[in-house]
């Protein structure tokens, strides 16, 4: 009996382990789906899109950008099949999503920040903090044994001679573009010219921070959008508005807020509504304006605004745009509309060039219409001239052949007649 036990629970671990080994994948995806704060159903959806677009990999879909983001455009394109984009359901789906997209390209950021100054570009523009003179503003001219960097300046003049720089102890802050900022401590070496430039020679640094991490991801953009200021105290967030309101120009965009130039001089530290179409999407973001740049030169300003409510739906058309995550159908719709629009423009630009070319040599340029008619009519004169100047030539000639031939038949009577008239003398002689 007891050998009847063991047997049956050594089976029954077999089988646990068999069961394992067979789910395992399942097991820990759905694990990685419940800790991603997942329901079980969109886990279940993720994992049939994950067998479908990830070559048997789901799990790739909690720590891959692009297997996620494939995931996404065919969730976009079968709810847009199906009409239920838009509800709250889908939105809160795609909500999670995007922000799961966000972790992983931010982690994905980390690993690939930068430890050395050698890895820094040349033309990378950055801040250097002097102790006690402030801060000043330079960029990389050449990276190689020493960093070198041009001049400082501070309000684009030159107030520290480049003597004064030699041996100084400085901290370097630059902002590398979609990833984050960076700050190391160096040594002036020394300071010399560079191609008859007065540069600064920097050691090079292994011990470099990353102060300040993106929460969310923006994109460069060219929007034309509407500014209203929010007066009232409660706000109704549904409100669409009809009236004109400030014009604006939205320079980048992300979920969190927006960068726009306005004219005029801008106020920090208001609340402002915008609104804009994005590929066919209103949206309306309620920010307060966190900081003004203000170019006195053009009279413009450029806002910085931190949104302050957003909803799902128009959220998720802005993640959509910064991601650039589009479903096949419209990608394949977008380069085939891209691909006529080329050919269409190339075509316009050899008609332009045709146009546009000179005359060949000798020739006149083409005459307004009034001239060209007024060309041809004279053209058709002249060749009407022309014909009854060859029906009368052709007249004339007649006429002169008969002539001809009549004067030939005179001369050939008065010939006869001469003839005859030897003949006669000649007989009365004999």
């Amino acid at each position: 009996m007891r050998i009847l036990i063991v047997l049956s629970g050594i089976a029954f671990l077999l089988l646990l382990a068999w069961l394992y080994k067979i789910f395992s994948h399942k097991i820990e995806f759905y694990s990685v789906g419940l800790d991603s704060k997942f329901t079980w159903s969109e886990i279940s959806m993720l994992w049939k899109l994950g067998k479908d677009t990830t070559m048997n990999e789901p799990l790739s879909l909690f720590f891959s950008v692009k297997a996620l983001s494939n995931c996404i455009s065919q969730i976009i394109e079968a709810a847009r099949k199906d009409g239920t984009e838009n509800t709250p359901q889908v939105q809160y789906f795609l909500e999670k999503l995007y922000k799961l997209r966000t972790k992983i390209e931010l982690a994905t950021d980390r690993k690939r920040g930068i430890e050395s100054s050698r890895t820094l570009d040349n033309n990378q523009k950055i801040r250097i903090v002097l102790k006690g003179s402030g801060l000043f503003a330079s960029k990389i001219i050449n990276n190689g044994s020493e960093i070198t960097v041009s001049l400082p300046v501070q309000d684009g003049k030159v107030k520290l001679q480049p003597k004064k720089w030699e041996g100084k102890n400085i901290s370097v802050y630059l902002w590398r573009k979609g990833d984050a900022g960076y700050v190391f401590d160096t040594k002036v070496v020394r300071t010399g010219l560079f191609y008859g430039m007065p540069v600064l020679f920097l050691q090079h640094s292994k011990n470099i921070l990353r102060v300040q991490k993106r929460k969310s991801f923006r994109s460069e953009c060219h929007i034309a959008a509407q500014l209203y200021i929010i007066k009232s105290k409660v706000t109704d967030y549904s409100t669409v508005e009809t009236a004109p309101g400030y014009q604006c120009l939205i320079e980048d965009i992300s979920s969190d807020g927006a960068l726009v130039r306005i004219g005029g001089k801008g106020i920090a530290n208001i609340q402002m509504k915008i609104q804009f179409e994005l590929e066919g999407t209103l949206i309306i973001m309620y920010t307060v304006v966190r900081s003004v740049e203000y170019n006195a030169t053009n009279n413009q300003s450029r806002l910085h605004l931190e949104c302050i409510h957003l909803e799902s739906a128009m959220r998720n058309a802005i993640l959509s745009y910064v991601y650039k995550i589009i479903p096949e159908e419209e990608k394949n719709t977008e380069v085939a509309l891209n691909e006529l629009e080329k050919e269409d423009e190339d075509s316009q630009q050899d008609d332009e060039k045709e146009e546009n070319a000179p005359p060949p040599e000798n020739v006149d340029a083409l005459a307004p219409p009034e001239d060209v008619e007024a060309a041809l009519n004279d053209t058709k004169k002249v060749e009407s001239d022309a014909e009854k100047s060859d029906e009368e030539k052709a007249k004339a000639e007649e006429s002169k052949t008969g002539k001809d031939d009549a004067d030939k038949s005179d001369a050939e009577k008065v010939e006869a007649e001469e003839s005859k008239s030897g003949e006669t003398g000649e007989t009365d002689a004999e």
